[in-house]
């Protein structure tokens, strides 16, 4: 698999952070089970390593590193810790509106601090009573002189706890064209978070409500135009929810494999390794033929994204391969466990309750086949990938050197880079002085 998507660059970062979840995430994880509460720390802690800025420009500080990166950070933290990889997730899924939608002032003002880890943004689009259907919502902004005063309750809201930043789409006026969305910072007098509920699985990660009670929001936080609240809530759940909860259905399921091939060598049957039982290894071959397939749906619909090109079929086929992968292979790791993965001192049911949770947001199955069956019969409405090419595509001048200098000389070809090469803003263009995240992982 790597040998087609990634590279020395990519590999590098991938070992960086499984060093880091296994020496910071994975001692945590007992106390994160027990308390079944969001954990702060680790969160802010994981958010400082600047990973939440995988995809913001390096001319906003980010790492510029694409999709591509992206998929390896959420899949190598959610092999260790799902509750860390949703939380991971859930960030960058923030980050896509400003990167989308945003002015340059919003740029300027946000991105720097979400990828320096010091602002955790969200999305907030669900509600209680509407669920998916977006055009359902009945969250209001009214305007009201150089402000916007907004009244409802949002629900499902990732890293809803821990969020500094909220990206909240409303309703403006009627029908499609009646959404908008705008960036509401967590202690806004008005806004508050509703308690935590005990969940199934994620535990550690927060998915919470928000209330709106005449929250007055300044219009200049308005993101794009009054009216493009479905564009930002869609292209996000495309783009980048589909992706990122594939990522983190790809690290449990990589978790499923190797726990359950331990097991298998150390636990002994008739005087011998349980693994070398016949009916034991068409269950691991299972599991690993799913984890072939899931994994290289998952890393080609990125590699296009990078590329900028057309994919919302393949991000929607890549989120149900592996969500429904990583659930059947985490059911025959409980089958093969037995009576074993039935005791939380083995982590085989916490892969299984984690897998659950990321069936729905973004779409559950049925919906994504619902949208390939579209695409079948000709009926598809266009693709967010294509709309938004030029902001999704990783450019040249973004490639990570691989001077050891940290900086950048020369162009992936050879050519020399221009040094006086502006940077345009909202374009994914960055100056080639400024050091890239290969050179930043040495």
């Amino acid at each position: 698999m790597h040998r087609y998507f990634t590279d020395q660059r990519h590999e590098a970062l991938r070992q960086r952070v499984r060093d880091f979840a296994e020496s910071e995430v994975r001692p945590r994880i007992a106390e994160m089970e027990a308390s079944r509460t969001v954990c702060h720390d680790l969160s802010r802690r994981i958010a400082r390593q600047g990973w939440i800025g995988a995809t913001v420009h390096r001319a906003y500080g980010g790492m510029g590193a694409g999709h591509v990166a992206k998929t390896i950070v959420i899949e190598e933290l959610s092999r260790v810790s799902a509750a860390m990889g949703a939380m991971v997730q859930a960030s960058q899924l923030g980050v896509a509106k400003i990167v989308h939608f945003g002015s340059e002032e919003q740029k300027k003002t946000w991105l720097p601090a979400i990828a320096s880890g010091d602002c955790l943004p969200t999305i907030a689009v669900t509600e209680p009573q509407s669920g998916g259907h977006v055009l359902g919502m009945a969250t209001t902004a009214v305007r009201d002189g150089d402000d916007y005063v907004l009244n409802g309750r949002k629900s499902y809201v990732g890293n809803s706890h821990v969020g500094d930043l909220h990206g909240v789409v409303v309703r403006t006026g009627e029908g499609s064209t009646g959404l908008s969305a705008f960036l509401v910072e967590s202690g806004t007098p008005g806004f508050r978070v509703g308690p935590q509920r005990p969940a199934m699985g994620l535990h550690g990660f927060s998915f919470g409500e928000l209330f709106f009670d005449n929250c007055r929001v300044p219009a200049a936080n308005l993101l794009g135009r009054e009216g493009d609240g479905l564009a930002v809530a869609y292209s996000s759940s495309v783009l980048y929810g589909r992706p990122n909860l594939t990522a983190v259905s790809l690290g449990i399921h990589q978790a499923v494999l190797d726990e359950t091939s331990a097991f298998c060598a150390e636990r002994q049957r008739y005087g011998k390794p349980l693994a070398d039982l016949a009916n034991i290894k068409l269950k691991l071959g299972r599991i690993q033929s799913r984890l072939l397939l899931a994994r290289l749906s998952a890393y080609h619909a990125v590699h296009l994204l990078d590329q900028g090109l057309p994919c919302d079929a393949e991000l929607m086929n890549a989120k149900l391969v592996n969500v429904e992968s990583a659930l059947e292979s985490a059911r025959d790791a409980m089958d093969i466990h037995a009576a074993s993965a039935l005791f939380t001192d083995r982590p085989i049911e916490r892969f299984l309750r984690d897998a659950h949770h990321i069936f729905a947001p973004a779409g559950t199955s049925d919906v994504q086949l619902l949208r390939l069956g579209e695409l079948a019969l000709g009926r598809a409405k266009g693709e967010w990938s294509s709309r938004l090419a030029e902001l999704l595509r990783l450019e040249p001048s973004e490639w990570p050197d691989d001077g050891h200098d940290g900086t950048a000389t020369d162009a992936p070809d050879g050519s020399p880079v221009d040094e006086e090469r502006p940077t345009v803003p909202g374009q994914r263009t960055a100056p080639a002085r400024q050091r890239s995240w290969f050179a930043r992982l040495k």
